[in-house]
């Protein structure tokens, strides 16, 4: 496969710990693919779904102990605990190889060890990373294949070069109590033990394409975000872009895949998905910024995921796709959610392979009672999605107009407001928050601090994360516009106000407009916001008075909200830039003249 001395020596060393049986490397071939998925469903690793109906598809349980990313379990190990920030988990680097050795050690005994080469983004392109995963897991593989691009032309990419990531990952005992996801930045090294939970284990995916990437980024003056990227295509044939980055339940997927609503499709518009989750952003030839998205598939949440909500979601999972934790559905054995329809399957197995009663579902108790886990999975390959862009496999990427942070605020923040300047802009993406919705993960309405939707994988400190947003600014000629929205502003009764999903469109089709200087807009404490009447409103049940209420800037709300800021500051440390303070007084200021 490989002469690359420092890839076999690295391999060596690894198998030399983990003892595997044997060493298989995966070439990405549909023959051995095929193969692996026989393998995995003689074993009971892998579900064989109806072909005919789900061609290519299968089921895949994870261990009850083992649904989800563990942010308490994921750590980043620098020389120095300063180097990693206060927001991060840290454990000294020796002290964590030395911890994990032990955990690793004969870990693959008995089982196969998978080589997986591969790239994220286009191989060859100024955007590729490379990395090797060695996993002791089919299902880790399979997933691979399809969120990667994985193969021998990735060897061929990294030749005889020291410059890949190194990543180690085994199921071990897939014991709960240590289970670590840890990544060491400056050894361009990722280890996972005691998982089998996708986003712990996919290293390519979180650990890699931003945690690690983050820390390259700032060394090689690019940006790893955890960003959709997302088309407009005009009636005139151009098409702009915009990344954008959210928390999670704020519509970030329905975003990426957006259906625009009728007035627009009937004038001709059109929205293509660059990326869900994931852009790399480089400064181009022409002074531009450009988005890439490095993954080539989504990792898409099952549970509400329909025909309604995001049909372009639901199309990408019908051939080729991995379905892991969500009900099976024995009648025909093809897979169900909650969310999915409103005809839950009467003879199934829930996600723990136990025999379920739909009757018994409570909603107080999602986990115990759901049909499928609250964060069931579905990996899907980006060609399967209807709204793909043509513009995906570009080696180059995609020039971005605007970028656009956002939240889940009930009053504080309006529809949409632009910042003055990138200065400014990086202070809206780092206090970007959102507030609790649901009785059951505590408190209602407790703000959380996200900044730039990356406060669970930034790779270093968050302070000087910030600092490299602020010196990207200084060295984009071009720089895309910064804007803030948020879809989830309150009635008295706290019912939602503006419509959401296809509609949102309507306001990024208004911050476009303010990209080309075509609408004009008030100056307010917080930055610009749009005169009522040029967001577009044809179509909708919702008054002119209405828009105004959504775009008012409450000074109240403002002003408690600037003392969470100062406290989430402090939290960050000594490394919050001086200006992002100075901005922040600023604020305050404009707020109470």
């Amino acid at each position: 496969m490989t002469k690359n001395k420092f890839i076999l020596n690295w391999i060596d060393e690894m198998a030399a710990m983990t003892k595997p049986d044997k060493i298989v490397w995966i070439d990405g071939s549909d023959a051995q693919r095929d193969a692996l998925r026989e393998e995995a469903c003689s074993t009971g690793e892998m579900i064989k779904l109806n072909q005919e109906l789900l061609p290519g598809c299968y089921l895949h349980r994870t261990a009850v102990n083992d649904v989800a990313r563990v942010e308490g379990r994921t750590f980043i190990c620098t020389r120095t605990k300063e180097d990693a920030g206060n927001i991060n988990n840290w454990i000294d680097p020796k002290e964590c190889y030395d911890r994990l050795g032990k955990l690793f050690t004969g870990s693959m005994k008995g089982r196969t060890m998978y080589v997986i080469p591969y790239s994220m983004g286009i191989v060859g392109s100024d955007f590729a990373k490379y990395g090797i995963e060695l996993t002791d897991s089919i299902y880790v593989v399979l997933n691979m294949l399809i969120m990667t691009r994985v193969g021998n032309e990735v060897l061929d990419a990294i030749g005889d070069s020291a410059d890949f990531i190194k990543g180690l990952h085994s199921k071990a005992q897939l014991d709960e109590q240590n289970r670590y996801i840890v990544h060491f930045p400056e050894d361009n090294t990722i280890w996972s033990v005691n998982s089998g939970y996708g986003g712990n284990v996919l290293l390519g995916k979180k650990c890699f394409a931003l945690r690690i990437a983050s820390f390259l980024g700032r060394k090689e003056h690019w940006m790893a975000e955890h960003m959709l990227i997302l088309g407009v295509e005009y009636p005139n044939g151009e098409t702009k872009y915009v990344s954008a980055a959210f928390p999670s339940a704020c519509g970030k997927t329905n975003l990426a895949m957006l259906i625009p609503p009728e007035v627009y499709r009937k004038k001709g518009y059109k929205v293509w998905t660059v990326g869900d989750d994931i852009a790399w952003l480089r400064i181009g030839k022409d002074g531009r910024l450009w988005a890439m998205n490095p993954e080539n598939g989504f990792f898409g949440v099952a549970p509400g995921t329909n025909d309604k909500s995001n049909p372009n979601a639901l199309a990408t999972t019908k051939e080729g796709a991995i379905f892991t934790n969500v009900c099976h559905n024995l009648e025909n054995n093809t897979v169900w959610w909650e969310g999915l329809d409103k005809n839950p399957p009467v003879n199934a197995l829930n996600w723990r392979g136990e025999k379920w009663d739909y009757t018994k579902y409570d909603k107080a108790d999602k986990v115990g009672t759901s049909g499928a886990h609250p964060n069931s999975r579905f990996t899907a390959k980006a060609t399967n999605c209807p709204c793909l862009s043509k513009e995906f496999n570009n080696p180059a990427g995609v020039p971005i107009s605007a970028i656009i942070f956002g939240g889940r605020r009930a009053r504080t923040a309006p529809l949409v407001y632009q910042s003055t300047s990138w200065q400014n802009g990086t202070f809206v993406g780092s206090i970007m928050a959102s507030e609790t919705t649901a009785a059951a993960s505590g408190a209602v309405g407790v703000v959380r601090r996200d900044p730039m939707a990356m406060r669970p994988f930034v790779g270093y400190n968050m302070g000087d994360y910030w600092q490299h947003w602020l010196d990207m600014g200084k060295i984009i000629p071009n720089a895309p516009k910064i804007f803030h929205v948020n879809w989830f502003r309150t009635d008295d009764e706290g019912n939602f106000i503006w419509p959401g999903f296809g509609d949102n469109l309507r306001v990024v089709d208004w911050i476009l407009a303010r990209c080309e200087d075509k609408v004009d807009a008030d100056l307010t404490p917080i930055g610009y916001v749009p005169k009522a009447e040029d967001l577009n409103i044809e179509g909708l049940d919702i008054s002119l008075d209405t828009i105004k209420g959504l775009l008012s800037v409450d000074r109240d709300a403002w002003l408690a909200d600037v003392e969470n800021i100062k406290e989430f500051y402090t939290l960050v440390g000594d490394r919050v830039p001086a200006v992002l303070k100075e901005e922040l007084a600023a604020l305050e200021a404009r707020l109470k003249a």
